[in-house]
């Protein structure tokens, strides 16, 4: 099999190709971020994660296959990032609460100059009504520090989830039946079959 490159510095994205017994390794990047203008919640995603994807792919020479994502939560319309500070957490999870919103990530496979493949996932992701006191308390333990809509579903996070719709490693951060799928269209078969 090739070589294969997490463009990622996730560590839930990290667990989940651990979870497949892949031989892996992980290269970074930083990317300019921000929104560009009009740019829907599909687009920016599906931007972000090519554009992680190629930033990998020019630093490395050799036969690989780059494997870059990103993720983020859509609620109404609106792209919630991660939190600035605790304030902000906490005022992202008030909006969540009793409601439903949209998790969104797109997965790049880059493999050479040939192939550069982009797809993303949603899951709907319902939360319960939550508390004042719950907000606080979950807020206090720093999970929802580094993840879009301030929230993880895979630790204390998933305590505020009532249902999914669709797939929960998606909501993860990285949707592998997608990813398997995308794979096996260029030859590559994480099965083995």
């Amino acid at each position: 099999m090739k070589n294969i490159i997490l463009a990622s510095a996730s560590p839930r994205r990290k667990e989940l190709l651990e979870i497949l017994k892949l031989n892996f390794s992980i290269i970074s990047v930083n990317i300019d971020e921000n929104l560009l203008p009009e740019e829907s919640p599909h687009d920016a995603v599906r931007r972000l994660a090519r554009l992680k994807a190629e930033a990998v792919m020019s630093r490395i020479s050799g036969d690989s296959i780059v494997i870059a994502a990103d993720t983020i939560v859509v609620l109404e319309g609106q792209i919630m990032g991660k939190p600035l500070n605790e304030d902000d957490a906490r005022h992202k999870l008030s909006r969540l609460s009793g409601r439903r919103h949209e998790v969104i990530t797109a997965v790049c496979v880059k493999m050479g100059e040939e192939i550069c493949e982009v797809e993303d996932e949603t899951t709907r992701v319902y939360f319960r009504p939550l508390s004042a006191q719950e907000i606080t308390a979950y807020v206090a333990s720093g999970e929802p520090a580094d993840k879009a809509g301030a929230y993880g579903i895979q630790g204390r996070g998933g305590l505020l989830v009532e249902k999914i719709e669709g797939c929960y490693f998606n909501v993860v951060g990285l949707p592998l039946s997608r990813l398997y799928l995308m794979l096996k269209k260029h030859g590559v078969d994480l099965l083995g079959v």
